[in-house]
């Protein structure tokens, strides 16, 4: 069955860089779109970045733009999420999705996927 899974969480210092990775299984997500959503404790999931089959359209959160960079190898079926800059707000569980299929659209909401990875923690450091 299909299956994301989350690596690289992890604590860093306010200002340094933190590289995420997801990898399906199950599927291919090749021609469909995988992005990334970010919990803080008491808060909603949140949005952070999209990518499109290709990788050559992507959209980001305003919080996070000009730090982050979302990318993916579909030969690998894995999507990555490059954090530089990092804040303390940034401190969130960060939780891999992908799609069934690309719709179009910008993939901002929870409802744009179908399948999504079990979360990573990230902390950032004051």
């Amino acid at each position: 069955q299909v299956q994301l899974v989350e690596s690289g969480g992890g604590l860093v210092q306010a200002g340094g860089s933190v590289r995420l990775s997801c990898t399906a299984s199950g599927r291919s997500f090749s021609g469909s779109a995988m992005g990334w959503f970010r919990q803080a404790p008491g808060k909603e999931r949140d949005f952070v970045a999209a990518s499109g089959w290709s990788g050559g359209t992507t959209n980001y959160a305003e919080t996070v733009k000009g730090r982050f960079t979302i990318s993916r190898d579909n030969a690998k079926n894995t999507v990555y999420l490059q954090m530089d800059s990092l804040k303390p707000e940034d401190t969130a569980i960060y939780y891999c999705a992908a799609s069934k299929s690309w719709r179009g659209g910008y993939y901002r909401t929870l409802h744009d996927y179908d399948y999504w990875g079990q979360g990573t923690q990230v902390t950032v450091s004051s």
